[in-house]
């Protein structure tokens, strides 16, 4: 069994920031990649922004330059600074998990971002 517990989302105001981050715990080995994704009411879910195991990143185009993604391997978390927020940010931010080499793929509950303009 595979958890993932994130927290850190809640409301700001457009230009501000917020920092998400998941813990990842249970029967997890050889994580492949950790990131996050995001969901706006009537949209798709939309990758945000991903880092593999090696170290190396990958960002849409509508976060790069404000978005870091971040990870602690030995704790198995995974955190999301969000700086010069926009009210398009505003979703349900999930974290995700693969790993076992992509074999194994697990989700938080989700957190909500709420962007004021």
């Amino acid at each position: 069994q595979v958890q993932l517990a994130e927290s850190g989302g809640g409301l700001v105001q457009a230009g501000g920031s917020l920092r998400l981050s998941c813990a990842a715990s249970g029967s997890i080995f050889s994580i492949d990649r950790m990131g996050w994704y995001r969901q706006a009411p009537g949209n798709q879910r939309e990758l945000v922004a991903l880092i593999f195991s090696g170290g190396s990143t990958v960002y849409a185009d509508s976060v790069k330059g404000r978005f870091t993604i971040s990870r602690d391997s030995a704790k198995n978390t995974v955190s999301l600074s969000m700086n010069s927020l926009k009210p398009e940010d505003t979703a349900v931010y999930y974290c995700n998990v693969m790993f076992g080499s992509f074999s194994r793929n697990y989700w938080g509950q989700g957190t909500q971002v709420t962007v004021s303009s």
